[in-house]
């Protein structure tokens, strides 16, 4: 297996198109929340892609499947976060459609590779081709 493989994966792809789009929003927040809110929304969508990267350069599939798990978790995170910024008016809806949207293949990509690991899981060592 070479180091970068986890660069061809999909999802991580996809992962580090989520983090931009969710950068360019965080320029709409409000200042007072460049320390609060903003910073979370950072820390959890870069958490996204590099729970996926860190995974994939473990040396058993348990513990990618931990490391996408904590991926998701942050997924989810950074929904929350774009629901709780639409409901606080701090940015429009319409411009959370794209990473909303992202999201929702994240999502699925996620649950389908952890789901394809768990079937998987008899093995001790190695990924199972995905």
């Amino acid at each position: 297996m070479k180091l970068s493989d986890y660069k061809q994966l999909l999802v991580w792809q996809k992962s580090m198109d989520l983090t931009v789009e969710i950068y360019s929003l965080i320029k709409f927040l409000p200042k007072e929340e460049m320390y609060g809110l903003s910073d979370q929304m950072r820390r959890a969508v870069v958490s996204v892609a590099s729970n996926i990267a860190e995974g994939r350069g473990r040396l058993y599939n348990k513990e990618f499947f931990r490391f996408l798990s904590f991926s998701r978790g942050s997924l989810y995170e950074i929904e929350t976060q774009l629901e709780l910024c639409e409901r606080l008016n701090y940015i429009d809806g319409k411009k959370t459609i794209k990473a909303k949207s992202i999201i929702t293949e994240i999502s699925k990509m996620l649950n389908a590779l952890i789901v394809k690991i768990e079937k998987n899981s008899h093995q001790s060592s190695g990924y199972p081709n995905y």
